[in-house]
């Protein structure tokens, strides 16, 4: 005779009385650790798992915190990649999002038990950055940015802008639509390729709400061209009262070295922009927000106008933004400085660590990119370890997922994305790899 296996599947009751598993509950809650509980029953019925070994594959089986999202490792190349969460922080903006989570003084002025202002010090460390901006405000994109501009400003009235800055800006959402949906009538100038001055002075009226200037981050126009900068549209519309908002989007604060071409919310405000827009979680480096400085009184004008309580951001990233402006040098910024010499010797090291450990690895030069819709046209040299083909998915379904690229019959893993600390995960997760599935 035979003993039915469901008799030996432990009860899911006392599975969950077990110390460690109770534990686990505190830490976890009582939900995922109940599912949990729940695949290995099923796995000891199908005699994956032997009934004595429930507690220890279910602690096996549980995720190391309580969300669905895992730490990956971005071995892309791509510096700001949309799809892994775009900048990632710094270990100080980490720390200032986990002092932040609990209850904080927001709102409070504990010199007067009164309320106070909201974010000053996250809008005084932009202001510290920027000094070109009298005043700065703080949303949740740069999309939201605009919408908010375009509301305040534009709401029955017109936006005049250049046909060839109506972009789009990724997952089909365009500029356009964006800015029709807030009541905004658009005014386009210009051709596709070329706008001048003299097109912009002839769109204005009565019935101008501002004059809007779209950085085209993710595209290039090549040849026959022409476009009205900033500085001159600032000058042809000085008297005229109708304000020149930018919308850089990168959120470079300052002009950058590596980047001589991106845009900057520094010189943008310098050469007369009334307003200027950008992202927090781009080229900064920081989290996901959307940057409005410039004059005070527009700023002010936004602040006060019933959308921005929509659009306003919370505790944790007023902290992150604040730790990102004054703290050390965010990621995304030294991945951007990261010396080639390095990168390659870097690789060199890792390629010899796994031939070592019986992986074909070879250490190659490689290209990388500023991602996040930047600088399109201008590849960051770097380094990356190749390996076989077949390595790109059990990568990413490893315990610790890498995500690298195919690229001319091989897996690339591009180290400008991954930060020198992370080697030694990068090559451990490499190895499991080849042990796992080769």
């Amino acid at each position: 005779m035979t003993t039915d296996p469901r008799r030996q599947v432990p009860r899911t009751d006392t599975l969950l009385a077990d110390p460690r598993l109770a534990g686990a509950g505190e830490r976890l809650g009582r939900v995922l650790v109940k599912r949990a509980v729940q695949r290995v029953q099923q796995r000891i019925r199908a005699g994956e798992v032997a009934p004595g070994a429930a507690v220890d594959a279910v602690l096996a089986d549980l995720p190391p915190v309580a969300g669905s999202l895992r730490p990956v490792l971005n071995a892309t190349g791509v510096v700001v990649h949309t799809n892994l969460g775009r900048a990632p922080l710094s270990a100080a903006a980490v720390e200032a999002v986990v002092a932040a989570s609990g209850t904080t003084d927001v709102e409070l002025d504990l010199r007067t038990g009164r309320r106070g202002p909201r974010g000053e010090a996250a809008i005084a460390a932009l202001l510290e950055a920027v000094p070109a901006a009298e005043a700065a405000l703080v949303v949740n994109n740069c999309a939201a940015a605009l919408a908010l501009v375009a509301t305040a400003l534009g709401q029955g009235r017109e936006l005049v802008l250049a046909r060839g800055e109506l972009v789009e800006i990724g997952d089909g959402f365009r500029i356009p639509e964006l800015l029709e949906s807030t009541g905004a009538r658009l005014r386009e100038v210009g051709a596709t390729n070329r706008v001048a001055l003299a097109d912009y002075r002839d769109a204005l009226g009565p019935g101008t709400g501002a004059v809007l200037k779209v950085h085209p981050s993710n595209f290039v126009v090549r040849g026959f061209i022409r476009a009205v900068e900033v500085g001159e549209l600032a000058a042809a519309l000085q008297g005229t009262g109708v304000p020149l908002v930018a919308d850089v989007g990168s959120g470079l604060l300052r002009p950058h070295p590596v980047l001589p071409d991106e845009p900057d919310l520094q010189t943008t405000l310098a050469a007369g922009a009334d307003l200027a827009l950008a992202s927090g979680d781009k080229l900064l480096g920081g989290p996901q927000a959307g940057l409005v400085l410039g004059r005070a009184e527009l700023v002010q004008r936004l602040r006060r106008h019933p959308l921005y309580r929509a659009f306003r951001v919370d505790k944790t990233t007023l902290a992150a933004l604040e730790a990102t402006l004054r703290g050390p040098l965010p990621p995304v910024q030294q991945m951007l400085a990261a010396d080639v010499a390095d990168l390659r010797e870097r690789a060199r090291a890792l390629a010899g660590r796994l031939v070592a450990g019986g992986v074909a690895a070879d250490a190659v030069d490689a290209d990388s990119r500023v991602g996040g819709g930047g600088a399109p046209e201008h590849p960051l040299p770097g380094a990356a370890v190749s390996l076989p083909p077949e390595f790109a998915e059990p990568l990413r379904l490893g315990a610790t997922p890498v995500v690298g690229y195919v690229e001319d019959g091989r897996t690339l893993l591009n180290l400008r994305s991954v930060p020198p600390g992370a080697d030694d995960a990068l090559a451990d997760a490499v190895l499991e790899v080849a042990r796992r599935w080769t």
